[in-house]
């Protein structure tokens, strides 16, 4: 009897023990989300602005706003967050915005993600997202912003261009779309990265980089 209350003790503290721990275990990414349902809960953004959802080249932009005077931007990009996080978040950081225009810069951190991600990988996870807010916001423009050739990641580079290709064509056979090619833009004549456009780390923009991002944006933003 005895043996018996001491196992059935020892399974209750072990389903403690495991309910503490899954507890402590939060999603990925998931405290920035949280940081951004915060904001708004203090000043929600208005309809019809220009959203951009994606990775650290917008999560980097904090000044976006002011390359952008005569439009109102909501930046909801995410450090680090490859195609499948911006998928899961899509019902909290897209959705609610009810945006004309939802900017993507995804799919860059996709590669180093895993094994075996290839350009395919991101074409199908792209076009996942596409037909998500596709049905849920039939009427807002949805616009890619092509990977940008990082020196931190040549090994990709083929990789990011047939990606690239890739979503460009898909994007020309639906309505309201645009496809913005900022890949060929941070390139030399030789087809290697500019590196002064590059902080150190040879992946994230200085302003140089952003100056490009921001010619390469401006034919294409909604007044």
């Amino acid at each position: 009897m005895k043996k018996m209350k001491l196992f059935i003790l020892t399974i209750f503290l072990f389903q403690g023990i495991c309910t503490n721990v899954f507890s402590q275990q939060k999603i990925p990414f998931q405290s920035s989300i949280d940081a951004f349902r915060k904001q708004d809960s203090i000043n929600f953004p208005p309809k019809g602005a220009i959203l951009l959802v994606g990775s650290s080249s917008f999560t980097n932009w904090k000044d976006v706003q002011s390359y952008f005077p005569g439009h109102t931007i909501i930046n909801r990009g995410f450090g680090g967050s490859s195609l499948p996080d911006v998928i899961r978040f899509a019902p909290e950081i897209i959705y609610p915005y009810q945006p004309s225009q939802v900017l993507i810069y995804c799919g860059e951190n996709d590669f180093p993600s895993g094994i075996n991600i290839t350009a395919d990988t991101v074409f199908y996870r792209f076009s996942r997202l596409f037909n998500m807010i596709r049905t849920k916001l039939p009427k807002t423009e949805i616009v890619y912003v092509s990977m940008k050739p990082s020196p931190s990641r040549s090994k990709y580079l083929a990789e990011f261009r047939r990606g690239n290709e890739m979503i460009e064509k898909f994007l020309k056979k639906k309505t309201n779309t645009a496809f913005i090619d900022v890949y060929s833009k941070m390139i030399l004549k030789d087809g290697s990265p500019m590196t002064d456009i590059f902080l150190e780390d040879k992946l994230h923009m200085n302003k140089k980089g952003y100056m490009i991002w921001q010619k390469a944006f401006n034919p294409f933003l909604r007044k």
